[in-house]
C-alpha cells in the first residue's frame, strides 16, 4: 500500500492502543507519522500495547493548551490530523468538579486546540481531521460525567468544524468506537466476568481490537472517502444497532 506516499500524518496519543494502530496503518500505507504521548520518550512506553518503530515521536499534553501552542511536529506539511489522545477517570472521581474539567480539557479542548493550530496547514493540502469519538458520543455513562460529555462534545464538534472549514477543503469527521482492548479499559477486559457481560451484549460476540478502528480511521483519510466530511462512523460490533 503506498496511498498516503508523501504525505504526512500526525497522530495524537499515537503511542498506545488505537492511535497506535492507526499511526502505524498510516506507516503501511506510506505515509511519515509524527506521535504524541505523555511520556517523556520513546523509550518509556517499552513493554506497553504500542509499536513505536519507525514513528517519530513528540511528548504532548494536548490537555494544556501552552503546550499544544508550542508543539512543534518539525513537518513543512501536514495532510492528516487524528486526534486520539484522551483519558478517563474511574471510582465516580469525574463527579469531582476539577476532574471533570481535567477530563474535558484533554478531550475536548484540546482537540478543539490542535485543530484550530494545523488549521493553516491542513487548507494548504486540503486534508482532513479524524476525531476519536466513542459510543458515548451518542448515550450517557454511568460513572464517567465527564467522558460521556466530552465525547458527546467531540460529535458536535465535528460537525461544526466540517460546516466551518469546508470551505478551505479541509474534511472533518469522527469514529466513534464500542469497547476497544486497550490500557484504558483494562478495568473491563482484564476482569473475565466483566468480559463475558460485555461481549453477550455485543452482536459480533466480542469486544474490538485497536487494528479493528485503524481501517476505518483510514477509510476516512483516504480520497475513497473525499466527500464525506461531518459523518460519525459508529464502530462497535453493532452493540447500538
Amino acid at each position: 500500500m503506498s496511498q498516503f506516499a508523501g504525505k504526512t500524518v500526525v497522530v495524537t496519543g499515537g503511542s498506545t492502543g488505537i492511535g497506535n494502530a492507526a499511526a502505524r496503518a498510516f506507516l503501511a500505507a506510506g505515509a511519515r507519522v509524527i506521535v504524541t504521548g505523555t511520556r517523556a520518550s520513546a523509550a518509556d512506553y517499552a513493554g506497553s500495547d504500542g509499536d513505536l518503530a519507525g514513528l517519530e515521536y513528540h511528548q504532548l499534553d494536548q490537555g494544556d493548551l501552552a503546550a499544544v501552542a508550542a508543539f512543534d511536529p518539525g513537518a513543512a506539511r501536514l495532510d492528516v490530523l487524528v486526534v486520539s489522545g484522551a483519558k478517563v477517570a474511574y471510582k465516580r472521581a469525574e463527579f469531582q468538579p476539577e476532574v471533570f474539567a481535567d477530563v474535558l480539557a484533554t478531550n475536548l479542548t484540546g482537540p478543539m486546540a490542535l485543530a484550530m493550530k494545523f488549521r493553516t496547514a491542513l487548507a494548504a493540502t486540503k486534508g482532513n481531521i479524524i476525531l476519536v469519538g466513542s459510543v458515548a458520543s451518542f448515550r450517557g455513562t454511568v460513572g464517567q460525567p465527564a467522558y460521556s460529555a466530552s465525547k458527546g462534545g467531540l460529535l458536535t464538534l465535528t460537525r461544526t468544524l466540517a460546516q466551518a472549514l469546508g470551505g478551505e477543503g479541509i474534511r472533518v469527521n469522527l469514529v466513534a468506537p464500542g469497547l476497544v482492548r486497550s490500557k484504558m479499559t483494562a478495568i473491563t477486559w482484564e476482569h473475565p466476568d466483566r468480559l463475558a457481560a460485555t461481549e453477550r451484549q455485543v452482536p459480533l460476540g466480542r469486544i474490538g481490537e485497536p487494528d479493528g478502528i485503524a481501517g476505518p480511521i483510514i477509510f476516512l483519510a483516504s480520497d475513497a472517502a473525499r466527500y464525506v466530511t461531518g459523518a460519525s462512523l459508529v464502530i462497535d460490533g453493532g452493540l447500538s444497532a
